[in-house]
């Protein structure tokens, strides 16, 4: 094994979290744009623009799932790869990598062609309606046809920040969203291509931020780059196991992004539309505040994987104690944002003062607990970055199920809208829930790692 000595188990642990916080959640701000960004212009497309926002808005579970795949390989190799170094197992680290690029390219393959074959049943299913389907049809087809990039530049992306790059990997987001807002208006109004032209600027972004990824790995500034490994099946299995866990968390977003555009087409009547047009504007303010806080904790799990592979598990408290903080600050901020300007976030992507207002309170419902999100995503995602699947997944599967549960029964019982009351009721339970688990299971799961490295010794 070859020796390396990493600032994740040296530099002091409030300024170390910072230093690596603060570039992710930059970078996941920035990586908003490119579905905030389409959206606004969307919305503005001149006589089409409720339509072509509620479009996209079908499409976005879409989106999430390709998310997913990219997840499910940066999230297992990322993890894994910081374990190693925290053991000083690099070559071990090396092939965890290269496995983990090899992975993404698979699922590349696997994913694109039967999407796209089933593209019209899956839409319908979505929530898109016969007026909506040739602004949904076109955005998902151009999307789903840049999957390879969409999977490279996420799932490469979490391997570099899980190297303690994280001004790197927000770079990369950076160059991405600066080559969408640039070519959205080219393709959208200039080269009058609509909904299609917003998707293909997104997938030349992503190819941006793919080619940015790729550089770095493969140079020599990488702790960890892509280097000629056997492709093995046994770190096949085990990158999936490890990124199984919030995979799995994302594809139940999908879940529950398909859900509400069903319940508001079920239960909406002659409002669905419109229903589902402020849906997608309350989904983009969402992603204001989940995406970042995903970064806090997603640029953090270096840390905390690395010094469990250390055996330093005092350094994995004080890490978290730090995380759960800052996450707390930022869920705090974004949470007076929500219910005081909801109305001029509206306002951006559409004109009409019906979808604003509706819009608007949609966002100050959904966001009642949000605060509650500055537990749940440092104990699952720090789990997740320490090897412990089946618990980060056992926590997150629990709000994710009560949410599910209240977005059928709510509108069931009284209207269509009430369905939003599901997401600060899953967010608080949730809270609590993690809140307790935290003093009383993180204790115990930090003692059984310190016994595995006195038995080894």
């Amino acid at each position: 094994m070859q020796q390396t000595e990493s600032p994740l188990g040296t530099a002091p642990v409030g300024k170390l979290v910072l230093q690596l916080a603060i570039p992710a959640m930059l970078a996941q701000f920035v990586n908003i744009l490119y579905s905030v960004v389409d959206r606004v212009y969307v919305g503005h497309i001149a006589g089409a623009g409720a339509d072509s926002l509620a479009g996209v808005g079908v499409c976005a579970p879409v989106v999430t799932m390709i998310t997913a795949f990219a997840v499910l390989v940066g999230f297992g190799g990322g993890p894994l790869m910081s374990i190693r170094m925290g053991r000083r197992d690099m070559e071990g680290a090396r092939q965890i990598v290269a496995n983990s690029f090899y992975l993404l390219l698979l699922l590349s393959a696997l994913v694109t062609v039967p999407v796209l074959l089933l593209r019209q049943p899956i839409l319908f299913a979505f929530g898109a309606s016969e007026q909506l389907w040739p602004y949904a049809e076109a955005y998902f087809t151009t999307y789903v046809s840049g999957t390879v990039f969409a999977l490279l530049s996420v799932g490469l992306n979490q391997i570099v920040m899980s190297q303690g790059f994280s001004g790197t990997a927000m770079r990369s987001v950076i160059l991405g969203a600066a080559v969408n807002i640039v070519f959205d208006p080219v393709f959208i109004f200039w080269m009058d291509m609509g909904v299609r032209g917003a998707a293909l600027a997104t997938v030349v972004s992503q190819a941006c931020s793919t080619a940015y990824t790729l550089r770095f790995l493969f140079g020599r500034r990488a702790l960890v780059g892509i280097t000629r490994q056997p492709l093995r099946v046994g770190w096949l299995r085990r990158i999936v196991q490890v990124g199984l866990s919030p995979a799995l968390i994302i594809a139940l977003d999908n879940v529950l992004l398909i859900s509400v555009n069903v319940m508001l087409r079920r239960y909406g009547g002659t409002d669905s539309d419109m229903l589902i047009a402020c849906a997608a504007i309350l989904q983009s303010f969402m992603l204001i505040i989940t995406m970042p806080l995903g970064g806090i904790t997603a640029g953090t799990q270096s840390i905390l994987g690395y010094n469990y592979g250390a055996g330093d598990t005092k350094r994995v408290v004080r890490a978290e104690k730090y995380i759960v903080l800052l996450c707390f600050v930022f869920t705090a901020v974004m949470f007076a944002a929500a219910q005081t300007i909801p109305r001029v976030f509206a306002g951006i992507f559409t004109d009409d003062p019906a979808n604003i207002e509706m819009a608007a309170w949609m966002i100050r419902i959904y966001t009642l607990g949000v605060v509650g999100l500055a537990v749940q995503y440092p104990f699952v995602d720090g789990l997740t970055g320490m090897g412990l699947v089946k618990w980060g997944l056992l926590f997150s599967m629990f709000r994710k199920l009560i949410f599910l549960a209240g977005v059928f029964i709510l509108p069931a019982m009284f209207s269509a809208t009430t369905l939003l009351y599901a997401e600060p009721l899953s967010d608080i339970l949730s809270a609590s829930v993690s809140g307790v688990a935290y003093f009383v299971l993180f204790p115990k799961l930090m003692r059984r790692r310190e016994q595995e490295d006195t038995q080894n010794a």
